[in-house]
């Protein structure tokens, strides 16, 4: 097992966060109140997820990357199903993002907005409340609208990030250990085990 400090957790109003044994969460991640990380999850570096007004649920091996803020309008809930996937910096707010779907980087996605399974928000959209993203479809821009229907391909890509984050969950829980940086590059320094994942557009050629 890593060698980390525990990451913030905080109750409020007695109510204390869950955190799956199989899943990693960061040191610098904040958890407050009703929120639940489920098995085989990842949650980054200095993610905040604020259930002081309604549930934050990470369902099965789902991902919440760094810096992302997930939170919830008062009696409502901010949910990310099974092999749901948030990318860097988005700010999920109250909706749902349903089974294998992926949120792109910065995109922002308020009060009853749904995802649906297996469709892409791409970097930077904005997903206005109660928006219905249909299963399988591409959806882009400010504000978000569908683009097209996913090609195979597409959704093939996307379920290989999800399945190497789950992996970077295994990563991290057996390697991961705080530790005092090098003051120089030593030779034939080895490089990280970062799998056989190609960009999009590499895919796409």
């Amino acid at each position: 097992m890593s060698s980390l400090p525990r990451p913030k957790v905080y109750a409020i109003d007695g109510v204390v966060p869950v955190i799956h044994p199989t899943a990693f969460v960061h040191p610098s991640a904040v958890l407050i109140g009703d929120v639940v990380v489920g098995p085989g999850c990842y949650v980054g570096p200095c993610a905040s997820l604020r259930g002081d007004f309604g549930r934050i649920l990470l369902e099965e091996g789902s991902n919440v990357q760094d810096n992302c803020t997930l939170h919830a309008f008062p009696g409502h809930d901010a949910v990310v199903e099974v092999d749901g996937h948030i990318g860097h910096g988005a700010v999920l707010h109250g909706g749902v993002v349903k089974r294998g779907a992926l949120v792109g980087m910065n995109v922002v996605i308020m009060d009853g907005a749904v995802i649906g399974e297996q469709a892409i928000v791409a970097a930077m959209a904005f997903v206005k409340a109660g928006l219905i993203i249909p299963p399988r479809t591409l959806a882009a821009g400010l504000p978000a609208k569908v683009v097209r229907e996913l090609r195979e391909d597409e959704i093939a890509w996307k379920h290989e990030g999800t399945l190497e984050y789950q992996r970077l969950t295994r990563r991290s829980l057996a390697t991961m250990v705080e530790c005092d940086p090098l003051t120089e590059e030593e030779p034939d320094r080895p490089r990280v085990d970062s799998g056989d994942v190609q960009p999009l557009h590499k895919v796409k050629g």
